[in-house]
């Protein structure tokens, strides 16, 4: 997937699952759209969907320090580098 391809995908989760529509890729999700733990563990959910497979406790654990989407988009990113190169 391209970086591209994975910021419309989590901007579509964004919208379906937490009914936020056109974040700031650097809005700071806590602060501006209220994204609390419960939604974090959702989101964990949908992207272990996306990337067909699990999380393991460590990849769950980095996830810990993201606060906006191109966060999320990195995180992504280098889950699917880290899949793609087994």
């Amino acid at each position: 997937m391209t970086r591209s391809e994975i910021t419309q995908r989590i901007l579509t989760i964004f919208s379906e699952r937490f009914e936020i529509d056109h974040p700031g890729l650097d809005d700071d999700l806590r602060e501006v759209h209220e994204f609390d733990s419960i939604d974090a563990i959702e989101l964990l959910r949908e992207i272990e969907i996306m990337l067909g497979s699990e999380l393991t406790h460590e990849e769950k654990r980095q996830s810990m320090d993201i606060s906006t989407i191109n966060d999320i988009v990195d995180y992504v990113q280098s889950l699917a580098a880290v899949r793609s190169a087994r």
